[in-house]
């Protein structure tokens, strides 16, 4: 290898971990859950369907850059039990990972204006709210992910946001099933962020990230954990009563016997890891097979 090719390299490597790229099932979940929606009820045109996708992925890798920037800067990710973040760990300075942040947020901005050109300006509004809820989670002064609020926000988000607005880009409207289908994806969501937040008890609490997690304790995060994982199993039966092929999430339940027994065994710090894993695989088969009951 040249010593050109080193630092190309090593910022290609920064960025993939900057990115998360493996917690990519949480992004491509309620946007193929929209997309299945939206093709049941019509024809889903590509282009649009296409810019989508950019547009999400512009905010939600972006805000993966900005949650490594605001977090390092914080101190929080200097003891992680989890995965090494660019900042805390001095893989690349607090400016390099801002900066990759805030060009991914105009990529995403950038797909939000031509949406909003071709289907309607209130696309704008969806634009920013995307941006701040991004920023704010743990960016800014009062983030409100250092509040208990980031299962509220992933919720959100990953949930209904993510779901509905590809069914709005495709149709114009959004049909109540839209809104029934977003609500076991949001939950399995949370239950993602829980894994994480409890693997991180310990070290966010001394850093004075107060998650939901620190809040309820270790006993009461995992009893939520299995509420989450249960509820999204239990909604996912009221978008059943207008598409009994919906029924095929259940095929789903195999994936959720693993990361319940872990999360539930007692694991903690770094023994959660395979319990995250496996939770984002449930997502995935869920996810998938609820896309595919929606769009017969």
């Amino acid at each position: 290898m040249t010593l050109q090719q080193q630092p190309v390299r090593g910022a290609v490597r920064n960025w993939v971990v900057g990115a998360r790229l493996k917690t990519l099932p949480v992004t491509f979940t309620p946007l193929a859950v929209g997309i299945a929606i939206a093709h049941a009820s019509g024809r889903v045109d590509l282009w649009r369907a296409v810019l989508t996708a950019v547009f999400v992925l512009g905010f939600v890798l972006g805000t993966n850059f900005f949650n490594d920037y605001s977090d390092g800067i914080r101190g929080v990710d200097d003891h992680r039990t989890g995965p090494a973040r660019l900042v805390g760990s001095g893989q690349a300075t607090p400016h390099q990972v801002f900066r990759s942040g805030a060009v991914l947020y105009v990529v995403g901005a950038l797909a939000g204006v031509v949406l909003a050109v071709m289907v309607s300006w209130w696309l704008l509004a969806l634009t920013a709210f995307c941006a701040l809820g991004g920023w704010f989670y743990t960016g800014g002064p009062r983030p409100y992910g250092y509040r208990g609020l980031g299962e509220v926000g992933i919720f959100l988000y990953h949930g209904v946001v993510f779901v509905c607005a590809p069914v709005y880009i495709q149709l114009g409207h959004v049909p109540l099933l839209a809104l029934g289908a977003s609500v076991p994806v949001g939950l399995l969501a949370c239950a993602l962020l829980t894994t994480n937040n409890l693997r991180d008890i310990s070290t966010d609490a001394a850093a004075g990230k107060i998650t939901l997690a620190v809040r309820m304790g270790a006993g009461r995060t995992r009893r939520f954990y299995v509420f989450c994982v249960g509820g999204a199993f239990g909604s996912a039966l009221l978008p059943a009563l207008a598409r009994p092929s919906v029924l095929l999430v259940l095929g789903a339940i195999p994936f959720a016997v693993f990361p319940m027994r872990r999360v539930l065994s007692g694991a903690a710090g770094r023994d959660l890891i395979p319990a995250l894993e496996h939770t984002c695989l449930l997502l995935l088969a869920f996810g998938s097979l609820q896309a595919i009951g929606l769009a017969l």
